[in-house]
This record gives structure tokens, C-alpha cells and sequence, in this order.
């Protein structure tokens, strides 16, 4: 029987959606489905770090938009 491609078989997805692999020192890796782009790995606190940054980033580019428009 051929198993599905997206099947947690590492154990590093956490429900199926959060990537957490302590091993791994990436900060983007790619999605289980590369055509889908990266996202983040949740047990390196570089990868955290990077996404709170651009959170803060974007949330302050729409803050700066909202505020003088």
C-alpha cells in the first residue's frame, strides 16, 4: 500500500501543521509540501524570533499606513 506523501513519519509536525524539530537549525524550513514555501520551526527560539520580528514589522507598517492616511 503506498503511503501518503504529508504523513507525520519523523514525528516533527504537531498536528499536522507546527513543525518542531530540536535537531534542525534552520530558521525557514520548507513545508512538507515545498511548493507551499517554509514556515517555522517552532523549537528553534532563532526561527521565533524571526516571526515575532516581522509580526512586530508588519504590524507597524499597517499602524504607520492607518495612522497618516
Amino acid at each position: 500500500m503506498e503511503t501518503n506523501n504529508i504523513e507525520n513519519k519523523n514525528g516533527k509536525w504537531i498536528w499536522g501543521i507546527f513543525y518542531y524539530n530540536k535537531e534542525d537549525d534552520r530558521i525557514f524550513p520548507p513545508k512538507r509540501l515545498p511548493w507551499m514555501g517554509w514556515t517555522v520551526n517552532f523549537a528553534n527560539w532563532k526561527s521565533i524570533a524571526a516571526l515575532v520580528a516581522m509580526l512586530i514589522f508588519f504590524y507597524f507598517i499597517i499602524f504607520i499606513i492607518g495612522k497618516y492616511k
